[in-house]
């Protein structure tokens, strides 16, 4: 929750002028849902930034007040929405059968899922962490075929490094990415698995992302304070662009 729609547009414009397009990186930008259509508007279609929504309701329409759907968002141009962030899942109660029934309802309505799953403090202090998250994707992608699946992002955000400036080491990263990986493997395919896209997310840096992003079983970043200043955003994104070629 953070930017008005006018501050987002300066934003997004800064951004823009500061990363040129490049094929090798994909960036997707979440702003609030005020500020969709502002942002939408000056991005136009050509632009290499795509738009995503930070959360969506299940339902396309209906008596939900406050809430926001897929179709809306579509028409707001987002190509993209964030589903079961680990703030949704604590602050706001989701659990994971309407994280489920959100991810369908972003693929029913052309949206690329962008799945969030991970782990408290807790869990991983009693060596949790590999069930509650291989969980959180399995019941997340529960009925999936292979096609949708490819659709669909998956960001592994421990929520002890959230906002916390304790990012999760390359090594605590890179093991729960092959979890996931193993869990997809098991449950759809081995071609499944390495073809996800999985992404790291907590307490992603200028100063660790290059480090993060070298891992090939890493595939990308859910950038979360550090995406709010253009110079250390643009640094994640150039420390993505170059990682090495795996």
């Amino acid at each position: 929750m953070n930017k008005t729609a006018s501050e987002a547009v300066r934003f997004v414009q800064q951004l823009a002028s500061a990363l040129p397009k490049d094929p090798s990186v994909e960036i997707v930008l979440a702003p609030p849902f005020t500020a969709l259509e502002s942002v939408h508007r000056v991005l136009g279609s050509a632009s290499h930034l795509a738009l995503g929504a930070q959360n969506l309701h299940w339902e396309p329409q209906g008596a939900f007040t406050g809430e926001v759907s897929g179709p809306m968002l579509r028409d707001l141009g987002c190509t993209y929405v964030i589903v079961g962030h680990s703030e949704r899942r604590a602050l706001f109660g989701e659990r994971d059968v309407d994280i489920h029934r959100k991810v369908r309802s972003a693929l029913a309505n052309g949206l690329r899922p962008i799945l969030c799953v991970g782990e408290s403090l807790a869990e991983r202090q009693s060596e949790r962490t590999d069930a509650v998250v291989t969980g959180q994707v399995a019941a997340g992608l529960a009925e999936l075929n292979v096609k949708e699946l490819d659709a669909v992002t998956i960001a592994y955000e421990p929520v002890w490094a959230i906002g916390t400036g304790h990012a999760a080491t390359t090594e605590q990263a890179v093991a729960v990415h092959r979890a996931i990986r193993a869990r997809i493997a098991a449950g759809w395919s081995g071609d499944a698995a390495e073809h996800m896209r999985i992404l790291y997310g907590g307490s992603v840096t200028p100063q660790n992302a290059a480090s993060l992003l070298s891992e090939s079983d890493i595939d990308g970043a859910l950038v979360g304070g550090a995406c709010l200043k253009t110079e250390s955003f643009a640094t994640i994104v150039l420390a993505a662009k170059n990682r090495p070629k795996h």
